[in-house]
């Protein structure tokens, strides 16, 4: 084991980071309201920019999550094969969680960034814009890690941004530049070690 491995397995947030895992299928076993209202807590206390937390999180159960479900499958027609086939395993994962935490941008920084921070207006726009997809990715990561941490599984359907307008629109939020979906429960079945993640060296450049 290297020195840095070793770090990984005795310390609790290295440790969660490397246990994470990406879950598709759940078990019918219920996440109760408290592990719901914990893992809000952790999204919502991720870094953001000005502190403006411009994000939303919406809970759905029972005949909304499967409305969900139901409107992904629908959907999925209107896309390539390759893609119809990952919106359609999306909609099963969504279907047999038993709760999803969908999160959206609130576009509240990009309608008011200039009021807290000077920017040419030509650039104001993405400026701003980049900076609510960056804190609201922060939040989900965040909420990815503290259920790990208790024990539950989740899944970012990433794939689901080919569907962003139609989901907002479900969920009843108005249009955005960020949308991810993330069901939540216990999984039906052990993941293993997960994907072999390639050496972060190989990712890495170092400037003196």
């Amino acid at each position: 084991m290297q020195p840095d491995e070793a770090v990984f397995s005795i310390n609790e947030t290295l440790k969660t980071i490397k246990m994470r895992r990406s879950v598709r299928a759940f078990a019918r076993e219920e996440v109760t309201q408290e592990q719901i209202r914990i893992l809000l807590q952790a999204a919502n206390e991720a870094p953001s920019a000005h502190n403006q937390q411009s994000w939303r999180f919406i809970v759905l159960k029972g005949e909304k999550k499967h409305g969900l479900a139901e409107l992904v499958a629908e959907g999925a027609v209107n896309f390539s094969r390759p893609a119809q086939a990952l919106l359609r395993m999306s909609a099963r994962s969504i279907a047999s969680a038993p709760v999803v935490i969908a999160v959206a941008n609130s576009g509240d920084l990009i309608e008011h960034g200039t009021e807290l921070f000077s920017v040419e207006k030509d650039l104001a726009h993405d400026f701003f814009r980049t900076m609510e997809i960056q804190s609201s990715a922060a939040a989900v990561q965040n909420l990815l890690l503290a259920a790990t941490s208790l024990g539950l599984a989740t899944v970012w359907l990433g794939i689901m941004f080919l569907m962003k307008d139609e989901v907002l629109k479900f969920l009843g939020e108005p249009a955005g530049e960020f949308m991810a979906v993330v069901p939540v429960g216990h999984a039906a079945r052990s993941n293993g070690s997960g994907p072999q993640k390639e050496p972060f060296e190989m990712k890495v450049k170092y400037l003196d």
